[in-house]
């Protein structure tokens, strides 16, 4: 039988390798039992050399930390502007959209040249500010209780109003995709908020830069076959696009 020492030190050197390791391919691995390996897997943990999740293993923090809008916008700004580019491809002539927040989205909103009527309803007074500026966009900003970090408004005074329109597309921002877990944020209300828009809407697009796949937020906001596209960068794995596509979600890549 392998040792203890033996058992970590191949566990960790696989996960280095991979980036992610489940439970049931160490326990073949290893010829040992899930509950053997659940409790390596918590005694590395315990050491910082691991995170635990759901099945198994990651190399890297799963868990997102909610910051500040003038901080998220600073990171990864060519792929966002890329996903922002593409997701205004698909508004068309005469839409109804939903814009949620989000530094994403914001770059969708940066790139809306249309000439033709549009309708906007956001959650994001950034993106209001940016639209505004557009004659043919008649936007309708959503009330409620202000989140400082997001410069955008929730709760329930502001889903109360989405329950007086229905529109074509949602265009929507995450903390996280996980391909267990679903999409999240890192706040329970916006999650809510999120979640009202999709009842409202007959397509959801999620915009997210590859940093954002593996991660979790506190609130979920869906599962991910209840999504209906995701626009992102080339920095996703081909394994997680085939898994998405598996699950009835179409990936553009950027």
């Amino acid at each position: 039988m392998i040792s203890l020492a033996d058992r970590h030190r191949i566990i960790l050197e696989k996960i280095k390798e991979e980036g992610k390791v489940s439970v049931l391919d160490l326990c073949d691995m290893l010829d040992v039992s899930s509950v053997t390996i659940r409790k390596d897997l918590k005694q590395l943990e315990d050491k910082n050399l691991l995170f635990r999740v759901h099945g198994g293993a990651t190399l890297n923090n799963p868990y997102t930390m909610d910051r500040p809008v003038n901080v998220k916008e600073k990171l990864q700004t060519e792929e966002k502007n890329k996903i922002g580019v593409a997701a205004s491809a698909l508004i068309e002539v005469n839409d109804s959209i939903i814009i949620a927040s989000g530094t994403t989205v914001m770059a969708l909103a940066r790139h809306i040249k249309t000439k033709e009527s549009l309708t906007v309803i956001t959650s994001a007074i950034q993106v209001a500010e940016v639209l505004l500026q557009n004659p043919e966009i008649d936007v309708l900003m959503l009330g409620g209780l202000l989140r400082r970090s997001s410069s955008s408004v929730m709760g329930p005074y502001a889903e109360d109003i989405l329950k007086d329109f229905f529109c074509s597309k949602l265009f929507v921002g995450v903390d996280g995709i996980d391909l267990e877990n679903g999409l999240t944020t890192t706040n329970v209300l916006e999650a809510h908020l999120n979640r009202q828009m999709m009842n409202v809407s007959n397509k959801t697009i999620v915009l997210a830069d590859s940093s954002k796949f593996g991660k979790r937020g506190f609130g979920k906001i869906c599962d991910i076959d209840e999504i209906d596209q995701i626009i992102t960068d080339d920095g996703v794995s081909p394994h997680t696009v085939e898994q998405l596509e598996a699950k009835g979600v179409k990936v553009i890549i950027v």
